[in-house]
């Protein structure tokens, strides 16, 4: 595979002398975690040992097994109870990681589906 380095001809200049491109228009994937909250109450993880459990229980990347629209509805469904159950403040489950996980599950699989037809 031949690879590129992108490139936006905009440059960024440390003090140091250090060059870098610039970060502008780019994911910022560290405004993900909220400042002051301790590593283990951070929603991404939670949201990751949800996962973990879910590996544990159900298998190691089960959930990307899911490729119909019935499954697609399914995470939807479940995203929307656990969002109402968050909203009610129940705390018998880790609601808001749920959330995340079945959207995060739900777009994954519309993903598949979509391109699925494209072709």
């Amino acid at each position: 595979m031949n690879y590129i380095t992108k490139d936006s001809g905009v440059r960024q200049e440390f003090d140091s002398g250090m060059r870098r491109d610039t970060q502008e228009s780019k994911p910022m994937f560290s405004l993900l975690m909220a400042k002051y909250v301790p590593y283990k109450e951070q929603l991404v993880t939670r949201w990751a040992e949800l996962m973990g459990r879910g590996a544990e229980k159900y298998g190691y990347r089960n959930w990307e097994l899911a490729n119909s629209v019935e499954e697609y509805e399914r995470f939807k469904d479940s995203g929307m109870r656990h969002f109402m159950q968050w909203m009610n403040d129940e705390d018998d489950e880790d609601h808001a990681a749920a959330v995340m996980f079945n959207i995060n599950a739900a777009e994954s699989i519309k993903y598949k589906l979509d391109r699925a037809t494209d072709g």
